[in-house]
């Protein structure tokens, strides 16, 4: 089992920043890749970023590209999720999850399916 803390969420202004972390811990060898959902009130769950345990690639969702950046650092088991430029529409919970198989697919690397680990999500609301 792989257990995922989430931690770093809270209130910005639009055109703010705020920095979202994820620790794990246990079997975390198994880990494959990990990845940042949201879901915003009355949506559904959706991809924002993943990252690649081992070699780093990212894939982001088009609506966090270029404003969010996701990182890892192995040594420490942690993801941290860089949101800058924020908008009101980011406001959601913010979900940590982590996969545990390869995924060549970049349709199934963006479905919540597919990861086999959650954390209990953070929330991020943003003002505008």
């Amino acid at each position: 089992q792989v257990q995922l803390v989430e931690s770093g969420g809270g209130l910005a202004q639009a055109g703010g920043s705020l920095r979202l972390s994820c620790a794990a811990s246990g079997r975390t060898f198994s880990i494959d890749a990990m990845a940042w959902f949201r879901r915003a009130p009355g949506k559904e769950r959706e991809f924002v970023a993943r990252i690649s345990w081992s070699h780093g690639g990212t894939t982001y969702a088009d609506s966090a590209k270029g404003r969010f950046t996701i990182s890892r650092d192995n040594a420490k088991n942690t993801v941290d999720l860089q949101m800058n430029s924020l908008k009101p529409e980011d406001t959601a919970l913010y979900y940590c999850a982590a996969d545990r198989t390869q995924i060549y697919s970049d349709y199934l690397r963006r479905l919540p399916g597919t990861y086999d680990y959650w954390g209990q999500g953070t929330q991020v609301t943003v003002s505008s």
